[in-house]
């Protein structure tokens, strides 16, 4: 679609201040932001929405117009609702590198613009694609019409003769037309894309593999529920769908880019539909796990979980077994804040590992709740009914999850997108038949947990099974031995603390909570990392323990739970 047609648009509220001779520009898609330098998010033909909340001095309008002029972009809409009239310094950059800019009435949502933009462009084809075109635009309706991803993915397949498929970021197929992708093939396809958008390169990214060129291309949420830009990146690499063409994109005209990039838009709609209907799942989720974490009384949980199994397990007659399954992505920080808010992060990922790898299609996750707390997540897994699995055979009886099989067709993508700077760990619980065993379950899963985040690499799991040399039998240690490994252990931090307020004790809960992690723990408890390095040094010199040690690790985390 043309400028001028949005200009001409009277419900889109845009008034055009500078950029007349522009106007015949073509508009490729929409992005909203904030950011002082979108560039990474930039393909090319946008039309850019901001608030302005990137204009704190009048310097800043030449080097953030500057980047969009250099990405390529149609033009710029300034909203009017946070400064009143656009500033005279935008509008004179603007007019410099020669980039229309329209102001946007306060009464007009961004969210509004987004989608005109979406359905114009995806819908406003010309030539041999516009019947391909207007067939896509049923992804935009609901019910049955719509039909999926698999819907586009066939017509590209039969009119443009481009075989290509909807790939989560674990490289699980979700959609295809004709032949399947090799498994193998589809985790490096993930990967490369991934590690490639880690580097801030831009999309379409290329990969040869196998003799093949395939072009991939990010799939990002820009429908109904699109939400404003992203601050960073690892907000969403590790949960953004992409379709892989197979094909050599780099030679690409003008049109058949468009019209890909028109497709990735229109999946999204359907990521964002998908996305809407795991809310009930998560609600379920949250609600067990808060009674759960307070302590409510199992019968109150039992009820929870009748209510949740029709859910996830439609047509069940009786409740299940459950699992617990926690997982948590760390990123390395600098000055101890962490970079993105990582709750969300890994329940998103979660979602995704606990879905069986030979699953094809988006609504393969409808029987997993996931929930998050803090900076982790939280997974209730129903089992069917039968008997509860042996640890000894569990990974092939096919009842019950099993750690390492979890990861096994998902390390090598999430270790590309987790990159130099990034963690998954996750932990698996024994299964339980009832509500009172739900507690135990996850607590078992948090200390398996931590034990896969004591291993080196960047995507680590364990299991219940490897607890039993040592949280499964403290119960069975005597009294007197108990009390001698943590009087040993704890009681001269306990006296230091006594004589100098030091708080020694909480600091070495908190770090090994945190698995170590200096800038995680100096955040939780509000300190430079300095003190705590200093803190860790006193409680490493009363000790005579090294708390770099795995094996001290280990001993301290069992003197505070006998204590």
């Amino acid at each position: 679609m043309r400028l001028r047609a949005l200009l001409e648009t009277d419900a889109l509220g845009l008034r055009l201040l500078g950029g007349e001779d522009e106007l015949d520009r073509t508009v490729r898609g929409v992005m909203t932001t904030d950011l002082k330098d979108p560039s990474r998010y930039l393909s090319g033909g946008e039309l850019v929405l901001t608030g302005l909340a990137w204009l704190r001095d009048p310097e800043d309008a030449e080097p953030f117009v500057r980047i969009l002029a250099s990405a390529g972009v149609a033009a710029l809409a300034a909203g009017e609702a946070e400064l009143g009239d656009i500033p005279d310094d935008l509008v004179q950059a603007c007019s410099r590198h020669r980039l229309p800019l329209f102001a946007v009435n306060e009464t007009v949502a961004f969210a509004t613009i987004t989608e005109h933009v979406v359905r114009q462009v995806s819908g406003e084809r010309a030539g041999d694609l516009a019947a391909v075109v207007d067939r896509h635009r049923r992804l935009m309706t609901s019910g049955p019409a719509g039909g999926g991803p698999e819907v586009v993915l066939d017509l590209l397949g039969s009119d443009l003769d481009l075989r290509a498929w909807v790939l989560s970021p674990t490289g699980r197929q979700i959609a295809g037309a004709g032949e399947p992708l090799e498994p193998s093939l589809a985790a490096t396809l993930a990967g490369e894309h991934l590690a490639a958008t880690r580097t801030g390169r831009r999309g379409p990214h290329r990969l040869s593999a196998a003799g093949t060129t395939y072009s991939l291309f990010p799939i990002r949420n820009t429908g109904r529920g699109a939400t404003p830009a992203v601050r960073d990146v690892r907000e969403t690499v590790l949960s953004d769908w992409l379709l892989a063409v197979e094909a050599d994109a780099g030679d690409w005209p003008a049109a058949r880019l468009d019209l890909l990039q028109g497709v990735t838009q229109l999946i999204a709609v359907e990521r964002d539909r998908r996305d809407a209907a795991r809310t009930v799942r998560r609600r379920l989720a949250q609600e067990v796990l808060e009674l759960v974490q307070t302590g409510a009384a199992p019968a109150e949980i039992a009820a929870r979980l009748r209510v949740a199994a029709p859910v996830l397990l439609p047509g069940l007659g009786t409740a299940p077994h459950w699992q617990v399954v926690v997982a948590r992505v760390e990123w390395d920080a600098e000055g101890g804040q962490s970079p993105v808010e990582t709750g969300p992060v890994a329940q998103a990922l979660l979602e995704e590992i606990l879905v069986d790898p030979a699953t094809v299609g988006p609504e393969s996750t409808d029987r997993i709740a996931v929930a998050h707390h803090g900076d982790e997540a939280i997974a209730l897994v129903p089992l069917p009914a039968g008997p509860l699995p042996d640890s000894e055979d569990e990974s092939t009886t096919g009842i019950g999850l099993h750690a390492d099989a979890l990861l096994a067709t998902v390390r090598d993508p999430l270790s590309s997108g987790l990159a130099d700077d990034g963690r998954l760990t996750l932990g698996v619980s024994a299964a339980v038949h009832s509500a009172e065993g739900l507690r135990g379950a996850l607590e078992e899963a948090r200390h398996a947990r931590r034990v896969a985040a004591a291993r080196p690499g960047r995507v680590c799991a364990a299991g219940h099974h490897e607890l039993a040399s040592h949280v499964l039998l403290l119960p069975f240690v005597p009294d007197d031995v108990r009390r001698a490994f943590t009087a040993r252990l704890l009681d001269p931090l306990r006296d230091y603390d006594r004589r100098h307020r030091a708080e020694l004790i909480p600091t070495l809960e908190a770090f090994l909570d945190c698995d170590g992690s200096w800038t995680r723990c100096a955040t939780r408890l509000h300190l430079h990392v300095n003190t705590l390095r200093y803190r860790v040094g006193r409680i490493e010199q009363l000790t005579g323990r090294d708390l770099s040690r795995l094996e001290d690790k280990l001993d301290f985390f069992l003197a505070l739970r006998m204590s």
